[in-house]
C-alpha cells in the first residue's frame, strides 16, 4: 500500500517510542529546499545553530513526552555538495534538539548493508520503504507488509556500525 498525504504524516506523529530512519543515498532532491540549496552551493553559508523549525520544535516535544527519533545515514566521501547542506541545515539542529543522527561512512571498508533500501520503521512494527529514483528524487513510499525481522536486524547493524554525528562530524573537519 502507497502512503501519501495523511497517511504518512499520521505514520510520522502516532508512533508511541521510536521513528527510525534509514538513509543511503548521496543526495535528496527535495523542490521546498531547492532555493536554500543552491545557495548554499552559491557559498551562502547557515548557522546551524540559530535554525528553529517546526521540526525542531517537535523533536524537543517528542523527547519531553519520551518518545525518540532517530536515523543513520550510511555514506562514502568525498561527500556531495548535498550532505554537506543536509549537515549542516538540518544534522546540525536535528542532533540539537534530540534527534539521534549517526554516520556510517562506508569508505575503503565493505558495506555491511549492501542493497538495503531506504526505510522508515515506527515502533519496531512497521516499516515504510522510502522509494527515490537515482538522483534522488522521491518518487514514493509504500507500507512494508511482510516480516519486520530484518529491519529491525538492518536497524542494529547500522547503529553499532556507525557514529553519532557530531563525533563524525568533528573527525571529518580533522580528517
Amino acid at each position: 500500500m502507497l502512503l501519501d498525504g495523511d497517511a504518512w504524516r499520521a505514520k510520522l506523529r502516532e508512533f508511541q517510542r521510536e521513528a527510525w530512519r534509514l538513509e543511503t543515498l548521496p543526495q535528496y532532491l527535495v523542490p521546498q529546499e531547492s532555493a536554500e540549496f543552491e545557495a548554499f552551493r552559491s557559498g551562502v553559508r547557515i548557522d546551524p545553530h540559530a535554525y528553529a523549525s517546526p521540526y525542531t520544535q517537535d523533536l524537543k516535544r517528542l523527547r519531553d513526552e519520551g518518545r525518540r527519533k532517530g536515523r543513520v545515514h550510511l555514506l562514502a566521501q568525498p561527500l556531495s555538495d548535498y550532505l554537506r547542506f543536509e549537515f549542516s541545515r538540518y544534522y546540525t539542529p536535528h542532533s540539537l534538539a534530540g534527534e539521534d543522527v549517526r554516520i556510517l561512512d562506508v569508505t575503503g571498508r565493505k558495506n555491511p548493508l549492501p542493497n538495503v533500501p531506504d526505510f522508515w520503521m515506527f515502533d519496531r512494527a512497521t516499516v515504510v520503504l522510502m522509494h527515490y529514483e537515482t538522483d534522488g528524487t522521491q518518487i514514493g513510499r509504500e507500507l512494508y507488509e511482510g516480516d519486520v525481522a530484518p529491519f529491525i536486524t538492518y536497524q542494529h547493524i547500522a547503529i553499532s556500525e556507525s557514529v553519532p554525528f557530531p563525533e563524525y562530524v568533528t573527525g571529518v573537519r580533522e580528517g
